[in-house]
């Protein structure tokens, strides 16, 4: 008798494309770029998937997604059955299947893509989860009360995860934000043409129809401490995770003139505050013909393509290294060279040139060449003597990184930092050095991924959970 094997699989070698808008309109508007796949698309990229026996994919999701579960489901339009899957391990699949880098996570695990295209999984994600805010969201369902009262401090991606995965284990959870809206840096950092603000939106009342109460314009720090809230305010455990937003500068000349922006006011005045329908709202952002964005990372790309859709003429990325030492997601690089964005690689700024009322009117820049690999694998820039040059320019923006902000880790006793400022935590728990404090997510790693931060949040709600089981 012989024994029943699958039927091998037919390989289709190539990601169905994501449709989008045309790169020349796109460049001028602040509608979504990427327009999602439709139905037929959705379930012929998810007949792709192998369903490897070993499932390699699943150990490249930092929030555990059972990832051939729900493409199958989907190959078999089962689409309901598909998005509770992913909602069993991920509170934001809108959010995450349109910026989690899947192509350096689950995708790089891919086995189809040691050949061929990688299955298109955030592609797929996406649509299951476009799929059921359109529809209606089904609220899951909510363990029993503990009695239980858990502070969450910041609504970015690891707060917002913590905050659903505990309150479906039964506890009652607060989150307090400092902004007057919810979301964090998927509100104030990451552009409309990104991530909609009304998909973060969305996913955010999906978090208040589990329970969660959530308290805006609430700075920790000043209007209340970690210690009050767990001394005077009747809350059990708090959760640290208020990011990385406190922006870091070159340190040169001039970089205090009119114009100069950091990339965290810069996106900020145009995500959150609506810069970019000045005058019907009330932020403007004074930006002219030539803008140079300094740095190479995904908030360098996001600056640099938000310049142009607000009418800049150039817009230029100056980046220290070459093209293959680019931080920034590959997607994003192309769909900034594509929208008319410039690069001047292997240059940095060394000055900022200002008129007499203060203003910028220039760039001078050195030029480098590629020396041995540093601590981070990538060769190190090396300045090139006698190379300065000028660029004119009407506007700067930086956007080396950014630090946590110290307010909460300052007015925290007992709360140990690392040398950079950063909470230091146990990676798989988010313990810190103070009893009933947890942390995680940008505040704890320093500036990553919205999936890394949502990971962090997903561990420490576990361990919150076991926390307060072993509390009397």
């Amino acid at each position: 008798m012989t024994e029943n094997k699958k039927p091998k699989k037919e390989i289709i070698p190539v990601k169905n494309p994501m449709p989008a808008q045309d790169a020349q309109e796109r460049a001028r508007n602040f509608n979504e770029v990427a327009l999602g796949y439709a139905e037929e698309i959705a379930v012929a990229e998810a007949k792709r998937c192998l369903d490897c026996k070993k499932q390699p994919c699943r150990q490249g999701c930092p929030v555990e997604v059972d990832i051939p579960a729900f493409l199958n489901l989907v190959a078999e339009r089962d689409f309901d059955g598909a998005i509770k899957k992913i909602k069993e391990k991920n509170a934001l699949p809108a959010v995450c299947g349109r910026v989690c880098p899947q192509e350096s996570q689950c995708e790089s695990y891919c086995t189809l893509g040691k050949k061929h295209d990688p299955v298109g999984v955030g592609r797929v994600e996406r649509f299951c989860a476009d799929w059921e805010l359109q529809k209606g969201v089904i609220t899951p369902s909510v363990e029993g009360s503990t009695g239980k009262n858990v502070a969450v401090i910041g609504s970015g991606p690891a707060g917002l995860t913590c905050a659903a995965d505990l309150a479906k284990k039964g506890h009652k959870v607060t989150i307090f934000e400092a902004l007057h809206v919810a979301g964090g840096v998927l509100m104030y950092g990451i552009p409309e043409f990104r991530l909609p603000k009304d998909v973060v939106q969305a996913e955010v009342e999906n978090l208040k129809q589990l329970g969660v109460d959530i308290e805006v314009n609430s700075v920790v720090g000043k209007a209340t401490t970690v210690d009050e809230l767990l001394e005077e305010e009747g809350f059990d455990a708090v959760f640290i995770g208020t990011g990385a937003g406190l922006p870091y500068f070159m340190k040169i000349p001039g970089e205090n003139a009119c114009g100069v922006y950091s990339a965290n006011e810069f996106l900020t005045r145009t995500n959150l505050m609506k810069g970019y329908k000045f005058p019907d709202w009330d932020t403007p952002i004074k930006i002219g013909s030539k803008v140079a964005v300094i740095g190479g990372g995904n908030v360098a790309m996001d600056a640099a393509r938000t310049a142009l859709r607000l009418g800049a003429a150039e817009s230029w990325i100056i980046y220290r290294r070459s093209k293959e030492e680019l931080p920034a997601r590959a997607e994003e690089v192309e769909h900034a060279e594509e929208e008319g964005v410039k690069f001047d690689l292997l240059r940095s700024p060394v000055e900022i040139i200002a008129d007499d009322n203060g203003w910028v009117t220039g760039l001078k820049c050195i030029k480098y060449e590629l020396g041995e690999p540093d601590d981070s694998g990538r060769r190190r820039p090396v300045a090139i003597k006698g190379s300065e040059y000028t660029m004119d320019m009407d506007t700067v923006v930086i956007a080396i990184g950014q630090g946590p902000n110290p307010l909460v880790p300052r007015t925290t006793k007992g709360l140990e930092l690392n040398k950079k400022g950063n909470i230091t935590a146990d990676l798989e728990t988010g313990a810190t050095s103070k009893p009933g404090v947890y942390a995680g997510g940008d505040v704890v790693t320093g500036a990553a991924t919205v999936i890394l931060a949502m990971g962090a949040g997903r561990k420490a709600a576990n361990a919150i959970h076991e926390y307060l089981g072993s509390k009397k």
